[in-house]
């Protein structure tokens, strides 16, 4: 029959290879898990706290902030805790939790960043409509059906891995529960869930991202009708911070999800879930903040 299991404890290889570098490794994930909390935190108490941030682009900025502190905190504690102890185990429903969050902050951040992008497309495109189109009922809206789509789109990903038997020794050569490479570890016929899977990502992947696109397009052809370069320089400066953190998340995700699979890619395959998981995380509140005079300005007064 060979060793079959529903319900048994995974191993998270995680970096555990690299035996010397276990301290250096401990040492910089936890610097980046505290900074990223800190950080985000800090953008969602200026943006709660300041009127003059009370604006569609900062409420979204927000909500942005408080997906990344679940993101991080759903996998990076574990992560710490196994170059700490060198104890890789997972349990089965922490598999599953770790592996839902994570999900549900992935759908969540490609749509808020599709707002985000189309609000800055209202602004600069038609600014005397921006108003009466991004009304604080919108804003929550858009924001509520991030959340309601995300929800049960981690919910299927997660009610179907838990219909999979594993084979052998469950070892998961990443350093978090990640859907594809637990489909590697089953026995059962996954060939329906790639197609499902695979229907989702471009759903919530690529189709997001081609908005983010196309609102760029519009927002660059705009602005290059423009005959004053300060305007032009302002104007691609609002955008800047949006567009570093879409290339750097979006870019790396999608490069993780559509690019086929190789056994001898694993290991590059880690170094890219570092970048969606936590780089992006920790340099979205440093993108907007250094890039940003709003945020440094009520940072200032805050402190003042």
């Amino acid at each position: 029959m060979g060793n079959y299991t529903l319900h048994r404890d995974f191993q998270l290889l995680g970096f555990l290879r690299y035996k010397n570098l276990q301290l250096v490794i401990f040492i910089s994930v936890l610097w980046m898990y505290l900074f990223t909390l800190c950080a985000n935190l800090v953008i969602i108490i200026l943006v709660c706290l300041v009127p003059q941030l009370h604006t569609p682009m900062y409420f979204f900025l927000s909500k942005l902030s408080v997906q990344d502190i679940i993101y991080v905190t759903a996998i990076l504690p574990k992560l710490i805790d196994i170059t700490l102890t060198g104890d890789n185990r997972i349990s089965y429903p922490g598999c599953i939790t770790q592996m839902f969050l994570y999900v549900f902050c992935a759908t969540v951040e490609f749509l808020l960043l599709t707002f985000m992008a189309y609000d800055r497309y209202v602004a600069i495109c038609i600014p005397m409509r921006y108003c009466i189109i991004m009304k604080k009922s919108l804003c929550v809206s858009l924001a509520a059906v991030s959340w309601l789509i995300a929800a049960p789109n981690s919910m299927m990903y997660c009610w179907l891995v838990s219909k999979l038997i594993f084979c052998g020794d469950q070892k998961i050569n990443n350093f978090f529960c990640e859907v594809k490479t637990l489909l590697e570890l089953s026995c059962s016929n996954i060939n329906h869930i790639r197609i499902i899977l695979l229907v989702l990502g471009l759903l919530l992947g690529v189709l997001p991202f081609s908005l983010i696109l196309i609102s760029y397009t519009n927002i660059i052809s705009s602005v290059l009708k423009i005959s004053s370069s300060e305007r032009k320089f302002k104007f691609f400066s609002s955008c800047f911070s949006h567009i570093t953190v879409v290339v750097l998340y979006c870019g790396t995700t999608l490069s993780f999800y559509l690019k086929p699979d190789t056994p001898d890619l694993q290991e590059t395959d880690k170094l890219l879930s570092l970048l969606f998981v936590v780089f992006t995380p920790l340099l979205n509140p440093l993108v907007y903040s250094l890039r940003n005079k709003d945020i440094t300005n009520a940072s200032k007064r805050m402190i003042n």
